[in-house]
């Protein structure tokens, strides 16, 4: 694929081969990640399969894009309702989809990978929803897919934005194929269990109301207690037994609510720390997830009036 895009080149790139429809995403210096433009040009549904530019499938969200927009009203309003009706598309659409990941796709890039029918992947393949770490929330129908992972894995997935390789998408159910590279094994298989450490460093750096949000977005249980993390995970419950739309709607409301600063701006703070100083020391309005008051959070998560809400088919 092509190593780089000037500014006069479209960010998505179509081609029909035979009776396939292949599209490329194309912002290969930017990791591929998703602008409004791209989403105005993926949005048709009859774009399939798909691949990205350079060494990126999708790195997800442009981030910048929130940040700039940060003072206006609802400057991403568009965008995101867009993105959520993509998502839904891509999660219903009735021809066969394939995606070809052979590099990183992270959340919102992920989304346009995992719901997919076929979704190939090799050991160059890094998949991670690591949203919490910058006070945001599993978006972009991830919710609705961790939540139905076996055991605990949606929620170790959204909480600590663990770093996922080819083989292990597959063995998660995030992916159906993968497809080796010519590389060594044993220098694939380097690095045994040091996936621990990062782990533990990324949540103790993590946004607290982020985490609290992440949590309760995938868990989506009134009853469960917020008052540590230590306690046990309990049985994901009410997410596994909705729809597609609704959870999509849960999710656009939530997006909306954070970018809103409606209990913090900490998701701006953590942007900043990440893509605009690149500095990674976000200074969080709470320190602590016991100071995270849980009765703020109800606020993001209250719906919208039905005017308002993300408009979608309620037959899947």
């Amino acid at each position: 694929m092509a190593q780089a895009a000037n500014t006069n080149e479209p960010v998505v790139l179509g081609e029909q081969v035979d009776h396939v429809r292949l599209i490329t995403l194309n912002r290969p210096r930017q990791l591929n990640v998703i602008s409004p433009e791209t989403v105005t040009m993926a949005f048709s549904p009859s774009r399939t399969p798909s691949l990205g530019a350079g060494r990126a499938f999708s790195a997800g969200g442009d981030l910048r894009v929130f940040y700039e927009g940060r003072k206006q009203k609802d400057y991403c309003l568009e965008v995101v309702y867009r993105m959520y009706w993509l998502c839904y598309h891509i999660h219903t659409y009735k021809k066969t989809q394939v995606a070809l990941v052979n590099g990183i796709a992270m959340v919102g890039g992920a989304s346009l990978m995992v719901p997919m029918e076929f979704s190939v992947v090799t050991e160059k393949t890094v998949f991670a929803t690591p949203e919490a770490g910058i006070r945001f929330h599993t978006n972009c129908g991830f919710s609705y897919l961790h939540s139905r992972l076996p055991g605990h894995l949606g929620e170790f997935f959204a909480l600590t934005g663990a770093r996922l390789n080819g083989k292990e998408l597959v063995a998660a159910g995030l992916a159906t194929h993968y497809v080796p590279s010519e590389v060594d094994e044993a220098e694939a298989l380097k690095g045994g269990n040091a996936w621990i450490s990062p782990v533990l460093t990324g949540l103790k750096r993590s946004s607290p109301t982020g985490l609290k949000i992440t949590l309760r977005s995938v868990l989506i249980s009134p009853s469960f207690n917020f008052a540590s993390l230590n306690t046990c995970f309990i049985p994901v419950r009410e997410a596994r037994n909705k729809t597609l739309a609704e959870c999509l709607k849960a999710e656009f409301r939530l997006t909306m609510n954070i970018l809103r600063s409606t209990v913090s701006g900490d998701v701006y703070e953590g942007i900043r720390a990440l893509t605009i100083d690149k500095d990674n020391t976000p200074k969080w309005d709470l320190l602590s997830l016991n100071k995270v008051n849980s009765e703020d959070l109800d606020l993001v998560f209250k719906p919208f009036e039905a005017h308002l809400e993300l408009q979608i088919p309620k037959k899947e």
